[in-house]
């Protein structure tokens, strides 16, 4: 295909990707009182309230809610259209590789955002504000305050669990190998209590409960990666042996031909 039909695919899978993105926008914002409510039962189950302290405050927490739910719930459409553009230039095995990988890609980080808001959530406010907090002190949270944590533990727990997804994706094309992994380990132990420390709240418990998932799906990757690597080679040997048998059977049909 010549570089111009590529370019106006990639507008087309373009266009297409925004307008999914933006029904999705315009359907959450219609939406958006009761999803913040839904958001917020956590706190309120704890006794706590929930206020706006300026004009435009919720607005903004509304739009901010909506394109980030957009792209959350968007993103199989979205990366429908991304397969769409590329699967052309796969072979079938390759097309058969992907497709899995681009299936539970949104189901783990939707698993980890209902780890988060399950069990997780409800800790981070009764730690933070009923034990960590004097009793003394009156506690509201702020909308907008309490969106952006919201989303920046949506984002830690949906990163943590693409993990699996990622390294085995990785390993599946041969980037690396099980192998490998193994023997980084003891580096992936520093680098998720780091990333944990980064994205989750300044608690040492939420900063665990995040490592934790990620240590655990390092090794999980590691045992997926080994099964992919036998299935792997025993399909190498099947064809390796498969081109054994028709070579010393194309020397059996010269032999007994001459």
């Amino acid at each position: 295909m010549p570089l111009l039909d590529h370019l106006v695919e990639l507008r087309k899978r373009l266009i297409y990707a925004l307008v999914c993105f933006f029904a999705v926008f315009f359907v959450t914002f219609y939406f958006a009182k009761p999803l913040f409510s839904f958001l917020i039962q956590p706190a309120l189950a704890d006794g706590y309230k929930v206020v706006v302290l300026d004009i435009f405050e919720f607005f903004f927490v509304t739009v901010k809610l909506s394109a980030f739910v957009a792209l959350i719930v968007g993103f199989p459409l979205i990366a429908v259209q991304i397969w769409l553009f590329v699967a052309p230039g796969l072979y079938r095995h390759e097309k058969r590789a992907f497709i899995p990988f681009l299936v539970a890609t949104p189901f783990m980080f939707y698993a980890g955002c209902a780890l988060m808001y399950y069990i997780v959530l409800p800790y981070v406010i009764n730690f933070m504000l009923g034990q960590y907090a004097p009793p003394d002190i009156e506690k509201t949270l702020r909308s907008s305050d309490y969106l952006e944590r919201i989303l920046q533990l949506v984002f830690a727990f949906g990163f943590a669990f693409e993990v699996p997804v990622l390294l085995t994706l990785l390993i599946q094309v041969g980037i690396t190998s099980s192998e490998g992994l193994r023997s980084k380990r003891r580096y992936a132990v520093v680098v998720a209590f780091i990333i944990a420390a980064v994205l989750a709240p300044p608690d040492v418990v939420s900063q665990i409960a995040l490592a934790i998932p990620l240590m655990a799906f390092y090794e999980i990757s590691i045992l997926i990666g080994g099964v992919i690597e036998r299935k792997r080679a025993a399909a190498d040997k099947a064809a390796e042996e498969a081109e054994q048998k028709a070579e010393e059977a194309a020397k059996a049909g010269d032999g007994s031909g001459s």
